[in-house]
C-alpha cells in the first residue's frame, strides 16, 4: 500500500463504520454504545481508484494515563504517529463539542496532514454542525455519510489532495520477466509421493481462551512491543485484532480474539458480537492455541473451547500462561499432562506448553509446537501405504460380525488434509461399531505420527457393479 491513513475522533462519532465502508467487509464491530473499539484494527481500503492501509482507533478521551481509557488514547495517539494522513471525523449533527477541540490541537502538535470529516451529514439538521466545524482551524470539512455511503467521491479528493498526486498514485515499475521452472514428473506414480512441508508460507495462528488469560499479553511479548491493549480489567479486547511479524524468517499472522464466557453468561449484543468475531477468526486461521490460566486450568469453558476448536477442524495447541506464578513448577506440570491425556481424549497426543506472556518464558518453545502442529495438519499419506496399514489392522483386530455376517474394509485412500481426512470403501458402512472406528484412529494417530491434530474417517458403501443389471430385470 502507498500510504497510511488513521481514523481519529471522540467516541460515538462512526469511525468504525466509515473504516467498515472504507475496507467493503464489516470487520469492525459497530453499535451505539460509545467506546466500541478499544484496539487498533488494520485494513486495506479502496476508495474509487485509491488503494491504502486504513488503521481504525479508539475514540479519544482526556483520561488520565494508567486507566483503561488512558491507555486507549496511548494506543490511538501511536496509530496517529505511524500514520501518513489522520482522517478527523466529528460527529455533524450533534455539533462540536470541547473535546472536538482538544483532538484538533493535539493532531496539530503532531504536524501530520490531517482531512477534516464531517460524518451523519444526511441527518436533518446537521448544516450547524458542519459549518462549526470550521472553527478547528483544520481547513474546510467534507460531509460525508459512513452508514449510507454519501459523500465518497469527496472524501477521495480530500485525501489526494492532503496526501499528494504522487504518494496517491505512485508509478510501479516494469516488472522483469523471470524463467518459471516447471517441475519435472517422472513415472506414473508421481501423484503418491508425499508432498513435502512448505516451510516459507505464511501461518495464521488465532489466539483463543477464557477472559482474562493473558491472549493480548501474549501477542505483545511476541511482538516485542505493546500493540495490544492490555491489563488487570477482564474482558478488554473485543475487535479480533491481526498482526503480522517474523519468526526465524516465516510470516506469522496473528489474530487476538475477545475472551469467551459461557453461553449462558454472554447476555449483552455487544459481547455477543465479540464472541462471533473470534469464532470468525478461528474459522480463518489454520492453527489455535488455547491459552489456559495456569493458577486455575481446565475450567469446564476451557475443555468447551478446546472441543469448539477440534469439531471446527482447527490445529490445536494449549499453552499454560502465568507460569511465573505457579511455586511448584515440576509437580503441577505432572498434573497437568495427565489432565490433558485424559480430558482432551479427541485429540490424543496434542502438544501442551508451560508459558508466561508476562516475562517472555517459553515463546520459542510454543511458537516450534505451532509449526510441528502445522505440519501434522498439512500431512499427506500415500495410498500405498495406507491399504497396506488398513490390511495389517484388520488382521491384527478384524473388525466385527454385525447379525451374523462379517463386515469387510476393502480400500482406503486420504480424500484431504487440513485437518486429515480419510475415505475407507466397506460393506455396510452403516452398521460399523464406534469403538471401531475409535481403534482405527488412534490406529493412524499412533502409526502416522498424527498428534494432536483432529482426524476424520468417511465410509463408503462399495458399488455392485451388477445392481444396474439387477434394475433392469
Amino acid at each position: 500500500m502507498s500510504f497510511t491513513v488513521a481514523i481519529v475522533g471522540r467516541p460515538n462519532v462512526g469511525k468504525s463504520t466509515l473504516f467498515n465502508r472504507l475496507v467493503g467487509k464489516k470487520l469492525a464491530l459497530v453499535d451505539d454504545t460509545p467506546g466500541v473499539t478499544r484496539d487498533r484494527r488494520p485494513g486495506e481500503a479502496r476508495l474509487v481508484d485509491l488503494r491504502f492501509r486504513v488503521v481504525d482507533t479508539a475514540g479519544l478521551e482526556e483520561a488520565a494515563p494508567e486507566t483503561l481509557q488512558g491507555r486507549m488514547r496511548a494506543q490511538t495517539e501511536a496509530a496517529i504517529d505511524e500514520a501518513d494522513l489522520s482522517l478527523f471525523v466529528v460527529d455533524a449533527k450533534t455539533g462540536l463539542t470541547p473535546v472536538d477541540q482538544a483532538l484538533a490541537e493535539m493532531l496539530r502538535r503532531h504536524g501530520r496532514p490531517v482531512v477534516l470529516v464531517a460524518n451523519k451529514s444526511e441527518a436533518r439538521g446537521s448544516d450547524a454542525g458542519f459549518y462549526d466545524a470550521f472553527t478547528l482551524g483544520l481547513g474546510e470539512p467534507t460531509p460525508i455519510s459512513a452508514e449510507h455511503g454519501q459523500g465518497m467521491l469527496d472524501l477521495r479528493d480530500a485525501i489526494v489532495a492532503a496526501i499528494g498526486e504522487e504518494r496517491a498514485f505512485p508509478r510501479k515499475d516494469d516488472e522483469a520477466v523471470t524463467n518459471v521452472d516447471v517441475p519435472h514428473v517422472a513415472g506414473e506414480d508421481a501423484d503418491e509421493e508425499e508432498p513435502a512441508y512448505d516451510e516459507t508460507k505464511p501461518l495464521r495462528v488465532a489466539i483463543v481462551g477464557r477472559p482474562n488469560a493473558g491472549k493480548s499479553t501474549l501477542i505483545n511479548r511476541f511482538l516485542g512491543e505493546d500493540r495490544l491493549l492490555t491489563g488487570p480489567e477482564a474482558g478488554i479486547t473485543r475487535d479480533s485484532i491481526s498482526v503480522e511479524w517474523q519468526w526465524r524468517g516465516r510470516t506469522i499472522k496473528m489474530f487476538d480474539t475477545a475472551g469467551m464466557r459461557r453461553k449462558s453468561r454472554v447476555q449483552e449484543k455487544l459481547e455477543k458480537l465479540s464472541v462471533a468475531d473470534g469464532l470468525r477468526a478461528i474459522r480463518f486461521a489454520e492453527t489455535v492455541v488455547i491459552v489456559f490460566d495456569a493458577t486455575i486450568p481446565f475450567e469446564k469453558q476451557d475443555l468447551q473451547i478446546v472441543d469448539l476448536v477440534l469439531r471446527e477442524g482447527r490445529a490445536a495447541v494449549l499453552a499454560f500462561n502465568k507460569w511465573d506464578l505457579i511455586e511448584d513448577p515440576q509437580a503441577v506440570l505432572a498434573e497437568l499432562r495427565e489432565k490433558t491425556e485424559r480430558l482432551v481424549p479427541q485429540a490424543r497426543g496434542i502438544r501442551a506448553v508451560p508459558i508466561s506472556g508476562q516475562t517472555g518464558r517459553g515463546l520459542d518453545k510454543l511458537m516450534q509446537s505451532i509449526i510441528d502442529t502445522d505440519r501434522v495438519w498439512n500431512r499427506r499419506i500415500s495410498t500405498a501405504r495406507l491399504n497396506r496399514w488398513l490390511e495389517s489392522q484388520q488382521v491384527q483386530h478384524p473388525p466385527p460380525a454385525v447379525s451374523g455376517r462379517r463386515l469387510k474394509l476393502k480400500y482406503m485412500t486420504q480424500v484431504k488434509a487440513r485437518p486429515p481426512g480419510f475415505m475407507i470403501s466397506c460393506t455396510r458402512p452403516e452398521a460399523l461399531p464406534d469403538s471401531y472406528v475409535r481403534f482405527l484412529t488412534n490406529g493412524l494417530r499412533t502409526d502416522f505420527d498424527l498428534p494432536g491434530v483432529p482426524i476424520r474417517i468417511h465410509f463408503k458403501a462399495s458399488e455392485n457393479p451388477f445392481e444396474p443389471k439387477k434394475r433392469k430385470r
